[in-house]
């Protein structure tokens, strides 16, 4: 059986439970089929230099999520001093465990740091490596040291997995070949995310049955385009008296939002009802007439996917792999930062006939056919591995060592 050692914190945790879901069931469907191993670095900070924030805590090493194997190793980092070589520290605090396992294959969830850590842990030991590009590990990398590690990786990575073609084409424009490049977009949970009746989830959740009702789920962050789509939403509202728009989920700019909400004086219909839990996400989106995405950036975000699977139309902004996901037929693209376009894009679908069955049948892409993918690029790479390991080619290995 295929030993896979996986390097990533895009994973859950006892610090956030519900952290890194597309990764989590992609491995969960894997595990079935191959040996995984999931290594989590955390960035433990000093006591007395710690965010107000339980993710920078030593996480219980206890706990595990279903289905997947996975261990969680603290090394030592300060707040933006160590960014440009967490990645180093990591790998070298990594190395002995993920040696121990004898991997055929090192797979690094984020190009910095931990698509990094992958790099230099595959290199000590003589095994491939793939490196899996998200979104803002390309889309906003940050300070120079880490731009030039994620080069590193995009450079010498045995392959570069991208959740969207959008991403594979920034990856190949910052060096990675076009023949070690492969985008693979993320699927869902069919048997939750399914067409099912948008009365009786409005009785749920208390929403008026006849309203118009505009559903936002994700992180409460500005550059979600939640600004846009409250001034969107106030323009609208006098064409359309019965629109409710809804904004799920929590995050650092809550306060900011709440307050623009407020300043425009629409707490009246748009309203914050904080996060839900994951099963409660198909029963808001269910709801939904309309789902929306108004991002500045994005890579291949599930909560489209969810949104088609349950039939709704997403009004979201032209960015990242969201192009690849809608068409006429299911939704409506916007430019992004623009509050007037989003206003005419969710008046449009508002106004839409729209067939739930049709786009669900149609749009519909499930979490084994996203790991089935995944698995064919982890086998092809390990071939390719080890066809190359020919006796002539051992002899002039650098053998084993360390970071």
């Amino acid at each position: 059986m295929l030993k896979i050692a996986v390097v990533t914190r895009y994973f859950p945790s006892s610090a956030e439970p519900w952290q890194g879901r597309s990764a989590y069931e992609t491995l969960r469907i894997l595990s079935r089929v191959a040996d995984i191993q999931v290594f989590y670095p955390n960035a433990s900070y000093p006591a007395f230099l710690r965010p107000p924030s339980r993710i920078y805590e030593s996480l219980d090493a206890s706990y595990s999520p279903s289905g997947v194997a996975v261990t969680y190793h603290n090394y030592p980092a300060l707040p933006f001093v160590s960014r440009p070589i967490n990645g180093w520290i990591a790998a070298r605090v990594l190395l002995p465990h993920i040696r121990r396992f004898g991997p055929d294959v090192v797979l690094g969830y984020f190009l910095y740091p931990e698509g990094y850590t992958a790099l230099r842990i595959g290199q000590a030991l003589g095994v491939p490596v793939i490196a899996k590009a998200l979104g803002s590990d390309i889309n906003d990398i940050g300070d120079w040291i880490s731009a030039r590690h994620t080069r590193a990786v995009l450079h010498q990575a045995d392959l570069i997995c991208a959740v969207c073609d959008d991403l594979r084409k920034k990856a190949v424009a910052m060096g990675a070949t076009a023949e070690r490049t492969r985008a693979v977009h993320n699927g869902c949970d069919l048997s939750v995310f399914s067409v099912r009746s948008r009365s009786e989830a409005r009785r749920v959740l208390g929403i008026e049955q006849a309203s118009q009702a505009i559903v936002y789920i994700g992180r409460m962050d500005v550059k979600k385009g939640l600004r846009e789509l409250v001034d969107a939403t106030v323009s609208l509202h006098g064409e359309c008296p019965r629109l409710h728009t809804y904004l799920v989920g929590s995050g650092p700019d809550r306060a900011a939002i709440e307050q623009a909400i407020l300043t425009a004086g629409a707490s009246g219909f748009i309203h914050l009802p904080g996060a839900c839990s994951p099963s409660d996400v198909s029963t808001w989106m269910t709801a939904a007439d309309i789902v929306t995405l108004p991002s500045y950036m994005e890579g291949c975000p599930n909560v489209v996917l969810e949104a088609l699977a349950c039939g709704r139309p997403v009004v979201a902004t032209r960015v990242g792999g969201i192009p690849e996901l809608l068409d006429e037929t299911c939704g409506v693209l916007v430019p992004a930062r623009n509050s007037d376009a989003l206003a005419q894009g969710l008046l449009s679908a508002l106004h839409g006939t729209w067939d739930p069955r049709s786009i669900s049948e149609k749009m519909s892409r499930s979490w084994e056919a996203a790991s089935s993918e995944l698995l064919s690029i982890i086998q092809m790479v390990a071939a390719t591995s080890r066809a190359r390991k020919t006796p002539s080619s051992q002899k002039a290995r650098k053998p084993e060592g360390s970071i």
